[in-house]
């Protein structure tokens, strides 16, 4: 039995031999890659692409990314199936994801206040002497916390070749002008960085790179996929329209203009390149813009219709059902990773000292990984105001599973500077202008203290400053005790009237000096007590007086001392125009007060004053109830009232100051409805009315309900980057007629 054991045994003599023909070798599936262009919110449109190409079973091999095309990309790329996306992006709220800083209700109250002096849409600052602005009109913090969500089960590639399909984004150096493209390293920070559009989103550092957005030398990164080894390339072009001729009357649209038109360049010639078996899927998005986020479904809807436009050549690279099986067999998602936190740590900031809000995280070593607490704690961390990022990332190391927390400072801080405007007339003769500008310097210390001045010159000249001072006795999230010292100072010129004709009988000048120190606590994010010593010193000064005006003619100086509580609880979600929530605010201060009239010093004296709002929307319709109730047990020893009311939704249909007392109550039931368009540099557009009750007296025995007087107001509205804007009309039945303009809080 030699010879070979595969030979053939011979067939018996006699029988035919027929020829066997060769089996053919299955050609090899040619490599398809997909482009994915960047273009903002249109780029949503990518994930209709997607549907139809897994319906179709078209395997995708590799993937290449540019801005919103690389994100989308990206997250296809690290094992988020078409549905999955789909489903994932139709919760976003994309108005909070790009917001400039986390929701309202989750800052500080120190931070909170200062939204009712100044609005906090602009702001700039110094450092080093030098006057900085901000690097992006948005930002990029809660595209980076969504981003990291989604690429937590492949937070351990940092291989883009080894995710479940190969990927890169494309990324532009803002030094030399090049291409870069991401191929390794952090998945988030690299799909973030691809998405740095300049003037709108901070760019990123990566590798001591300054990186932009890749739209700027590659829209459609064809070449990028060649190099990865396709043979074939779907190109998703969802293109970058020049705007017309009416958007390029400001300094903003011709910015856009520029960048659109250098993309368009880029994106021709990589499509230039195209060959026969090229695919290119061109959705038609209409007039859709790149920031029309809040149309994610139309977008989606709209790139499934481009994408099966194509289905004949699409057919054509299709798999049967058992291939494409087990092509996605093949492409598995990882699981949400299950990791016990050795260690919490900080790091990035040069400014700031994180670690001392250490234990106010819900993160902390020992416990197991959660990701919702994780996010939690970022948001917490830029609440503070001080970071233009604030990431975390779930590292492996030899110490074991750890959160580390990636924090950057904002280039112009820590001194920050807003300017506000308070404007306002009522077209017949009285106006008043005020400028405001605030000063906050973060960081004097380890603790975190901090000096904030304020500073109003025009019709009431004023000046504030407070030293802020943590006592680093944190037991927990709402237990961080601090002191404070604050003196304000200010003038106004205030007129008396008669309380039954409205006429004036007389203007004085009023200077107000109010100095403290205080012991506080803070509750969380809900609001603050405080406790303290205060001292306030009123001197009114006539200036001109009627003859048929009854009270001191000459000028009365007042000193209050004594104990003063403070509670406040806000949590509302915007300080003007809210659309949710609540604020309580109350004080109570008893001491002693003396005159210069009656020569007393030793008067007692208690002061209770309080204010709350509650609002609530359904759709675009928001009503918002308000009161306040003040007392003052004082004698009218200055001839003035220590309460005023009067001027739109003050009592509209009365002058500023026409009802004065000692006593006040007041309530205002206001609606407003949200429009469509929102005007630049706007949070938005609003009409409403209000309806007000209200009265002061000079005594309590005075008050009754019946003696309450009416007043109501209609106006447009707009929260504007210098405070809230008003065009109303005004009326009152015992009052008149007005028409107000009104820039600033009522």
């Amino acid at each position: 039995m030699g010879g070979s054991a595969l030979a053939q045994q011979a067939p018996p003599a006699g029988t035919p031999v027929t020829a066997q023909p060769a089996q053919p070798t299955p050609p090899a599936r040619p490599r398809i890659g997909l482009v994915l262009s960047g273009g903002g919110a249109r780029g949503l449109s990518h994930v209709g692409v997607l549907k139809v190409l897994e319906r179709e079973r078209i395997p995708v091999d590799v993937i290449a990314g540019t801005s919103m095309g690389a994100i989308i990309g990206g997250l296809y790329a690290s094992g988020m199936d078409a549905a999955t996306l789909e489903r994932e992006l139709l919760k976003v709220n994309w108005d909070a994801v790009f917001a400039n800083r986390v929701d309202r209700q989750l800052l500080s109250q120190r931070r909170k206040e200062e939204d009712f002096e100044i609005s906090p849409l602009i702001e700039f600052g110094m450092r080093d002497g030098e006057l900085r602005a901000p690097l992006g009109a948005l930002s990029g913090r809660g595209l980076e916390t969504l981003l990291r969500r989604y690429t937590l089960p492949v937070r351990s590639v940092r291989d883009f070749d080894r995710l479940p399909i190969p990927f890169r984004a494309v990324a532009t150096d803002m030094e030399d002008g090049r291409a870069v493209i991401l191929s390794q390293g952090d998945l988030a920070l690299a799909l973030r960085s691809s998405m740095s559009v300049p003037g709108v989103f901070p760019p990123t550092e990566i590798d001591d790179r300054i990186l932009g957005d890749g739209g700027l030398v590659d829209n459609v990164p064809v070449g990028v996929a060649r190099a990865m080894g396709a043979d074939i390339v779907i190109v998703v072009n969802i293109g970058t329209p020049l705007a017309p001729r009416k958007t390029l009357g400001s300094v903003g649209g011709l910015t856009g203009q520029m960048i659109n038109i250098l993309t368009e360049q880029n994106v021709q010639r990589s499509l230039a390149s195209l060959g026969g078996r090229d695919l290119l899927i061109s959705p038609q998005l209409g007039d859709i813009t790149a920031g029309d986020f809040n149309k994610t479904p139309e977008l989606i809807a709209l790139g499934e219709q481009g994408a099966l436009q194509l289905a004949p050549r699409l057919a054509a690279l299709a798999l049967d059902e058992t291939s494409y099986a087990q092509w996605k067999a093949g492409h598995p998602r990882e699981p949400a990773p299950q990791a016990t936190l050795a260690f919490v740590e900080f790091e990035g900031s040069e400014l700031t000292n994180p670690k001392r809000f250490a234990a106010q995280m819900e993160s902390a070593a020992g416990q197991p990984f959660d990701a919702a607490k994780a996010e939690r704690d970022a948001r917490r961390l830029a609440a503070s105001g001080d970071y233009v990022r604030a990431d975390y990332e779930l590292v492996t190391t030899d110490r074991g599973d750890g959160l580390v927390f990636d924090l950057e400072d904002k280039p112009w801080g820590p001194h920050y500077f807003r300017v506000g405007l308070d404007l306002n007339t009522d077209f017949s003769g009285r106006s008043a202008f005020n400028l405001k500008i605030s000063h906050n310097r973060h960081w004097l210390d380890a603790n975190g203290t901090e000096w904030r001045n304020r500073v109003q010159i025009g019709e009431v000249p004023k000046l504030f400053t407070e030293i802020y001072h943590p006592l680093n006795w944190t037991l927990g999230i709402s237990n961080d005790w601090f002191v404070a010292g604050y003196g304000e100072i200010e003038r106004r010129k205030v007129a008396v009237y008669n309380g039954v004709t409205g006429d004036e009988r007389g203007h004085f000048n009023r200077s107000a000096g109010r100095f403290g120190v205080d012991l506080g606590q803070p509750w969380g994010q809900f609001g603050e007590i405080r406790i303290g010593l205060t001292h306030l010193t009123l001197r009114n000064e006539p200036e001109i007086l009627s003859a048929d005006y009854v009270g001191p003619r000459d000028t009365v100086t007042i000193d209050e001392s004594g104990l003063r509580v403070g509670v406040v609880i806000d949590q509302l979600d915007f300080a003007n125009f809210p659309l949710h929530g609540y604020r309580v605010q109350g004080e109570v201060v008893t001491g002693r007060r003396s005159d210069s009239v009656t020569g007393s010093d030793s008067d007692r004296f208690t002061r209770v004053e309080s204010e709350g709002s509650a609002v609530g929307s359904w759709g675009r319709h928001t009503l918002n109830a308000f009161a306040r109730v003040q007392h003052a047990d004082q004698r009218s020893i200055t001839g003035l009232g220590r309460y005023t009311l009067g001027g739109f939704q003050q009592m509209s249909g009365y002058l500023p100051g026409q009802i004065e007392g000692n006593y006040l109550l007041f309530g205002r039931l206001a609606y407003y409805q949200r429009m469509s368009y929102t005007p630049v540099f706007t949070r938005g557009l609003f009409v409403g009315g209000s309806l007000e009750a209200g009265n002061a007296w000079e005594f309590s025995s005075q008050m009754k309900l019946n003696d309450l007087r009416s007043g109501m107001s209609l106006f447009v509205g707009a929260d504007t980057g210098i405070g809230p804007l008003y065009l109303g009309v005004t009326y009152a039945p015992r009052g008149a007629a007005g028409l107000y303009l009104f820039i600033g809080r009522p």
